[in-house]
Formats: C-alpha cells, sequence, structure tokens
C-alpha cells in the first residue's frame, strides 16, 4: 500500500530534526536519510533515492545538503526544497557559533588547552582516513590513481587548489575521448539498487513531476536568478562594509570555494586553508586544526567549518565593532555564500544534469577530479601533520601516538568521530594532568 504524501509541516518537522542528528559526516547523513525516507517512510523509493545520490554526488558542494534539497524539492516544489535544505543546516551554524564564541574566549584555560591537544592529532588521523576510504572508492585503475600522485605533488609544490582542479577536469575530458573506460564513473550505494521497501510516494515509476522537468526557460530563469541573488548579496556586503573589507572578501572567497568542492568537504578543506591560513590571515593553523575538530563533533555538513573560518576572522579583524558582533558575521557571511549555491544548483539543474547524467562526456572530467581530490586530501594531511607533530621544530611523540591509535581506531574499528573526538581530548586531559603531577613531584 503507497503511503500517503507527506505535507509540507510533516517534511518540515523531520528536516529540523535530522539537522540536530546528522553526525557522521556525509556518509552518516545520507544513510540516516535512507534508513527514514527510503526504508521506514517510503517517501521516495530506493532507485529513486539512488539517482537522485548520484546527481548530487556529480556537483561541486556537500552531497548531502544537496540530497535534503533534492527531495525536498522533489515533495513540495522550491519551497520544500528550500526549506529542507535551510532546516537541515541552520542547528549546525548555531551550534558551531556557539562553540567557536567558546573556544575564542575560553581557548586559553588550560583545561581546555588540554582538550584540544588530545583532539588535534585525532584530526589528522580523520583526514588521513578520509583519504584512504575516498581513494579506495575513487581509483579505480592505475591512470586515476596516477592522477591523484600528480595532485598531491602539484599541492605541496604549492599549486593552487582551482588549477588543480582545472587541470584535472581538462584531462578527464581528454580521457573521456581516448579511455572511456578508465574514466567511467561508479556507482555509488547503499545497498542493492533492485531493493524494494513496499510501495513509496515517489516511487520507480511515479512519472517526474512538472516543476523537475527540463525547459530551457525554466533553466535560465532559475540559473538568473541565483546569480542575480549571489551577486546582489555580495554587492550588499560590500557597499555596507567597505570594497576590501574582510566580510567582502570572506563573500567571494567562500563563493569559490562553494564552486570548487568536488568530492565532499575534505576536498575543498585544502584550498581553505590556503585562502583563510596562507593568503588572507583570518586565522592561524593551528586554529584550522580546531575549527574542524569542532566540524566534527557537531551535527549537519561538516563543510559548516567555514562558518568556524568565518567567525575567527571577524573576531580577529573586528569587523564591525565588537569581537562577538564580527564573529558572527564572519559566521553568517560565510555560510550564506559556501551553501546558496547548492540550492541554486539543485532548482536550476537538476533536470539538466538528471538528463545527461549517463552521458560519459559530461561525466569523465568529473571522475578525473574526484581521483585529484584524493591527493589533495592527502596533502591536507601532511600540512596538519606539520602543525601538530613538529609544532616545537621537533617531533612530539605523545601526539603521534595518539595520531597512530585514532586512525587505526577509525580504519579497522570504523569508530565514529564523535566517540574518536572525545576518547582523544580525554587523552590530552590525562597526559596534561600527568604532567602538572609529574611537574610537582620532579619540580628540577
Amino acid at each position: 500500500m503507497t503511503p500517503p504524501s507527506p505535507s509540507l509541516s510533516t517534511a518540515l518537522r523531520y528536516w529540523l530534526k535530522l539537522g540536530f542528528i546528522s553526525f557522521g559526516g556525509p556518509a552518516g547523513q545520507i544513510a540516516l536519510m535512507h534508513a527514514e525516507l527510503v526504508e521506514r517512510r517510503r517517501w521516495i523509493s530506493e532507485q529513486r533515492f539512488l539517482h537522485a545520490l548520484n546527481y548530487c554526488m556529480l556537483l561541486p558542494g556537500p552531497e548531502a545538503t544537496q540530497l535534503a534539497v533534492y527531495i525536498g524539492w522533489l515533495l513540495h516544489r522550491a519551497r520544500g526544497g528550500i526549506l529542507a535544505g535551510t532546516l537541515f543546516v541552520l542547528p549546525s551554524l548555531l551550534i558551531l557559533i556557539g562553540l567557536s564564541w567558546i573556544y575564542l574566549a575560553f581557548g586559553d584555560v588550560p583545561a581546555i588547552a588540554a582538550v584540544l591537544y588530545g583532539i588535534k592529532p585525532a584530526v589528522v588521523a580523520l583526514v588521513l582516513a578520509a583519504t584512504w576510504r575516498i581513494g579506495r572508492r575513487t581509483l579505480k585503475n592505475g591512470l586515476l590513481a596516477a592522477l591523484a600522485c600528480a595532485a598531491f605533488a602539484a599541492i605541496m609544490l604549492g599549486v593552487p587548489f582551482p588549477a588543480v582542479v582545472l587541470v584535472a577536469a581538462m584531462l578527464g575530458w581528454l580521457g573521456g575521448r581516448l579511455r572511456p573506460a578508465a574514466f567511467a564513473p561508479g556507482m555509488p550505494g547503499h545497498g542493492k539498487a533492485a531493493a524494494s521497501h513496499g510501495p513509496a510516494v515517489i516511487d520507480d515509476d511515479t512519472p517526474t513531476p512538472p516543476h523537475a522537468r527540463f525547459g530551457w526557460r525554466k533553466l535560465l530563469a532559475t540559473s538568473a536568478a541565483g546569480v542575480a541573488l549571489m551577486g546582489g548579496s555580495w554587492l550588499a556586503v560590500a557597499s555596507a562594509t567597505g570594497l576590501y573589507n574582510p566580510l567582502a572578501q570572506m563573500g567571494w572567497f567562500f563563493t569559490k570555494a562553494a564552486l570548487l568542492t568536488f568530492g565532499g568537504a575534505y576536498a575543498v578543506l585544502p584550498y581553505v586553508y590556503q585562502g583563510g591560513v596562507e593568503t588572507h590571515g583570518w586565522l592561524t593553523p593551528a586554529q584550522m586544526i580546531d575549527g574542524l575538530a569542532l566540524g566534527e563533533t557537531t551535527p549537519g555538513p561538516l563543510i559548516m567549518v567555514n562558518a568556524f573560518v568565518g567567525f575567527v576572522g571577524g573576531w580577529t579583524h573586528q569587523v564591525l565593532g565588537g569581537p562577538t558582533a564580527s564573529g558572527v558575521a564572519g559566521a553568517v557571511v560565510a555560510a550564506w555564500f559556501t551553501f546558496v549555491p547548492s540550492f541554486i544548483f539543485i532548482l536550476a539543474g537538476g533536470p539538466l544534469v538528471e538528463a545527461t547524467r549517463g552521458n560519459i562526456r559530461m561525466t569523465a572530467p568529473l571522475t578525473a577530479i574526484s581521483a585529484a581530490v584524493v591527493g589533495v586530501i592527502a596533502s591536507l594531511a601532511v600540512f596538519f601533520g606539520e602543525q601538530v607533530f613538529l609544532a616545537g621544530a621537533r617531533p612530539d611523540w605523545a601526539a603521534i601516538a595518539i595520531a597512530t591509535v585514532a586512525a587505526w581506531a577509525l580504519l579497522r574499528w570504523q569508530t565514529g568521530p564523535v566517540k574518536l573526538l572525545a576518547a582523544c581530548a580525554m587523552a590530552g586531559l590525562v597526559l596534561h594532568y600527568a604532567n602538572g603531577i609529574n611537574g610537582l613531584l620532579n619540580p628540577g
């Protein structure tokens, strides 16, 4: 028996709940949506869910957020998609703003510093584990593995991340014509595509709703509205604060970041690191690591770490008078320009990308970008490792030990990131108090 179509209010309650419980990164968030929407509520069938997921994985931006927007859009038109994505993201933004304030206001307290000491090696382990997981899924042949190694070398030599993405896309375009089998996209899945959990509101044979059908006029109108929204938002920030104010710089920078996030949040972090730490000086390398740790402990998309970068940059540069108001403004600007492009991609390009998803000429450049992303994420682990393990110009063996155990727990026992970070924070506290006791017993 086909379940009744959910009302908009019912759907909104679900998206808000998901925003508060969606720990575990994109894989965990997608699994939560699958279990609830496909298996229990049956709002969408397995085939249609995987079809939507494939589409979202071809786009830049956080795929779990886009999947929520996509399903909300299918169910309740543009209004449903916008509200679904907003409620999925909003709890994470509010929680991270609160944690960022605590971090900057009380980060020098010895106990909090000890917690961060234990968490930082865990972040290095999380990045290494992400490299391994994404590499296993993406590097299906020697050609793609070589591309990943070349991307790693390029980033280590200082080549900008956008240039790496552009060259990878060009190589993928060429490879799709010369070696199409090597650049054929894989099928991401959460179970067999043929699995059935009973009739669904949006079933395998349910006709595409009128609002989701492709039309050139609709595509151009929605795209133009999206460009106008992004451009108008940036002009509003720049006119209110000044063209060279950090808030205006953040708006432009995070817009570029949103257009380059092929492969998930870990893929764009090297670009955010280059821009936020090295180019603009919004935060220090150590603060970037701490921000990633905070992002891992909050629900919602991991790319919300951009809001932490914005908060610290606003707080540091006093962009709106007081540090707290400046930090909140920076976080909101970073989040707005990070996530709005994802909404535009779904509302404008969904029908078009669905129609061309099986075309190797369209997917080969994205396959190559995904391979290059593996090398880029590996370079991020190196950057973070230098800051954590060699912070005092000599090896920190305690930090190396914590990272080694954490990486083993992630890869061997599939430990969740929240549990892992909690355990490593406890290890930092234990080391802090053990060193304090040792100092009292051996004062000389």
